[in-house]
C-alpha cells in the first residue's frame, strides 16, 4: 500500500538480503561470543533487547483499510 506492487520484488528482495546478513551475523557473532564466555546468556540478553526494540518501533503502525470507489461509479 504505502510503496506499490510495482516495486514489490525489489522490496521483498531487500529485506530478504537484510535477513540473510542478520542470520549469518548471528550464527557466527552467537558462537564467537559462546566461545569466548563459555556461555549464551550475553547472546540471549542482546536478542531480547533487540525483539523489545523492534515491538516497541512496529507498536505505533495502524494500517487503516484503503477507501475504494463504490462499483459502477
Amino acid at each position: 500500500k504505502l510503496f506499490g506492487t510495482a516495486n514489490l520484488a525489489m522490496l521483498f528482495g531487500i529485506v530478504m538480503l537484510a535477513h540473510q546478513i542478520g542470520g549469518f551475523f548471528g550464527a557466527y557473532l552467537g558462537g564467537y561470543v559462546f566461545q569466548v564466555t563459555g556461555s549464551y546468556d550475553w547472546v540471549w540478553s542482546v536478542d531480547l533487547v533487540l525483539a523489545a526494540g523492534a515491538a516497541l518501533v512496529h507498536l505505533p503502525i495502524r494500517e487503516k483499510p484503503v477507501p475504494r470507489a463504490a462499483a459502477g461509479a
